[in-house]
């Protein structure tokens, strides 16, 4: 299976790009993972959202399964997240693509495409905290599924 990570913005912070590239690294033992940054829009809060979210949506594939990162999204603990992979591995999903939009969100076309809305957290990430903690998460949830130690439960 594969995962993209389809994401508005660059990484501003050193902390940041070196936690996103350890998870990603750590991820290649499981996946074929892809990460895409999609340049923010200039302008106002609905205008950006919008275009963001239209940039992001031409990005996916037809037959993608979309899980779109949104604070109104359904939340998982990590053994749940960790059985919705290994839910799609065994049902042979060829392909998972994660969104992480900009400051404004997404429009509401994302959330009608999307095929799950998944929130990390009832607090309010930046997007940037967001795909570090997603990182993290999916490399979580590969060991659970794999049963190795990483996980201390």
């Amino acid at each position: 299976m594969k995962i993209d990570l389809l994401c508005v913005g660059k990484l501003s912070q050193p902390f940041l790009r070196d936690g996103a590239a350890e998870y990603a690294g750590r991820l290649h033992r499981y996946t074929t993972l892809r990460c895409v940054e999609i340049k923010e829009a200039r302008g106002d809060g609905r205008a950006m959202r919008d275009q963001e979210s239209e940039r992001l949506l031409a990005r996916v594939p037809e037959k993608a399964f979309l899980v779109a990162l949104d604070e109104q999204g359904q939340s998982f603990r990590s053994e749940q997240l960790a059985r919705f992979l290994e839910e799609h591995m065994l049902r042979g999903t060829a392909e998972l693509v994660f969104l992480i939009g900009g400051a404004y969100g997404f429009s509401d076309l994302v959330r009608e495409r999307a095929d799950l809305l998944l929130s990390l957290s009832s607090l309010t990430l930046t997007h940037q905290m967001a795909r570090l903690l997603l990182l993290e998460q999916l490399y979580r949830g590969f060991t659970i599924v794999r049963n190795e130690p990483y996980h201390n439960r």
